[in-house]
């Protein structure tokens, strides 16, 4: 039996909250937040962007390619409403390709290339706190529905206490550490999405499915098994992740 869009959201919830009480991965918590968004609300895609030290935004999960592409568009164009939700800490919500143009020109062009007439951009903010923003990226015009925007608002600030909820004055440098190591896991996580892609013929975004499920399916974080792919001392089989395991590689010699 189907989901209802009801039980969706709990289950949502329920996924997130989990990282309150148990160890967990920052990359596979905010990629099942972007997945669900996509599913729960009216987006055809949906991004999120975290600050590193120097609170510079980095892309650490999209739901494709596609996403992944517009998200590292706003970085590098310096404008866009993922970025300026990020600077005002307020919710971003753009309804039509005229007021992007009107507001972020390169943005805009960007856009309407890959198909986005509307965008909601969400910062990750806890009080004071500034985290990133989520992104859900619309085909069509218009305005995301209040309800919508509330729920979306609701999941990205649990996100966010997740991320913070060891955060004491003892801890800040800890937890700012590991958003860096988070962020500094997406070049190899894209290197084992190249590696995959190229061994197993598959697009980049299947290659990150293949990925991500085969380090759940084993309790792996992501970016570990990535490097183990890279690396050559995992191999990840073509079948479910779930039924057959990775086969691990005689280690190998490096050279210099």
């Amino acid at each position: 039996m189907a989901r209802t869009r009801e039980q969706q959201l709990v289950d949502t919830f329920v996924s997130l909250t989990d990282s309150l009480v148990a160890d967990y991965d920052i990359v596979d918590l905010l990629q099942t937040l972007v997945d669900n968004a996509t599913e729960l609300f009216d987006a055809a895609a949906a991004g999120i962007m975290l600050a590193d030290e120097g609170q510079q935004l980095e892309v650490i999960a999209s739901t494709s390619e596609r996403s992944n592409f517009i998200g590292l568009m706003q970085l590098q164009a310096g404008e866009g409403p993922c970025v300026e939700a990020f600077t005002t800490a307020q919710t971003v919500s753009v309804e039509d390709p005229s007021e992007m143009q009107r507001r972020w020109p390169r943005f805009a062009a960007a856009s309407a290339e890959l198909g986005y007439a509307s965008v909601h951009s969400v910062p990750l903010r806890l009080r004071d706190t500034v985290l990133g923003s989520m992104n859900l990226f619309r085909e069509t015009t218009g305005a995301l529905n209040a309800d919508d925007a509330i729920a979306a608002r609701a999941l990205t600030d649990v996100a966010t206490i997740s991320i913070l909820q060891q955060r004491t004055a003892e801890h800040a440098d800890h937890v700012q550490a590991q958003l860096q190591q988070a962020l500094d896991s997406r070049v190899v996580i894209e290197q084992a999405k190249g590696f995959l892609s190229h061994t197993h013929q598959v697009d980049l975004d299947e290659a990150f499915t293949l990925l991500r499920s085969t380090a759940r399916a084993h309790g792996a974080r992501i970016a570990d098994l990535a490097r183990d792919v890279v690396e050559r001392r995992v191999t990840i089989p073509t079948v479910d992740p779930v039924d057959a395991p990775p086969r691990h590689q005689p280690d190998r010699q490096r050279l210099p």
